[in-house]
């Protein structure tokens, strides 16, 4: 499945979030991190009295774990998401996502990008937008905030490229697009 998930499974997994303005449902629908490899040592020789059971009890504790592990990565990713979008606290949601451990998401890079963006930090923007990309290429919610990061440079020419870029991936009714359209004719804010 990768990064991307069906609305009808993110939804259910992440329960209802109200998507602020300039909030992407890909913002709110990530799929947890990956399972971090287990730290136990396997007994070079199964017990005598090894049986279906305490495999079964094995498997319940190490999906448990990745559980308790994917519901923490939600619980602050949708805490930075309300820390950035909703308060505009973006030094704080930074740290949050960044205290994640999972950078490498495209969801987080992305969400650390505009944050960075919008307290002007350019160049920390840029970067964490590129790491988004060569995560997921196919990005839009990327791909539509990093055309706003070079109309606000002045390069109007480069975010219309990647408003043809966010069309070619979800089309002219995404969110995505609209926002960057917006921006690009200057209807709308950064």
């Amino acid at each position: 499945m990768g990064y991307r998930m069906t609305a009808a499974l993110a939804i259910g997994l992440l329960g209802f979030v109200a998507a602020p303005p300039f909030a992407s449902a890909v913002d709110t629908m990530i799929p947890p991190p990956p399972q971090q490899p287990s730290t136990t040592q396997k007994p070079s020789t199964p017990p005598a009295n090894n049986t279906d059971t305490t495999k079964k009890k094995k498997k319940k504790e190490d999906t448990s774990q990745q559980k308790s592990s994917n519901e923490l990565f939600l619980d602050g990713y949708r805490a930075a998401h309300v820390l950035i979008y909703k308060q505009h606290k973006y030094e704080a949601g930074i740290a949050q996502l960044k205290a994640l451990g999972h950078d490498e998401h495209p969801d987080v890079a992305n969400l650390i990008g505009y944050s960075s963006r919008k307290l002007g930090r350019y160049d920390d923007a840029k970067y964490w937008y590129e790491k988004a990309l060569v995560a997921d290429p196919d990005h839009a919610r990327t791909w539509s905030y990093y055309g706003m990061w070079h109309a606000e440079q002045g390069n109007v020419l480069k975010a219309r490229d990647y408003l043809a870029k966010v069309q070619s991936l979800c089309g002219t009714t995404c969110r995505e697009y609209a926002e960057l359209k917006g921006v690009i004719e200057g209807t709308r804010l950064y």
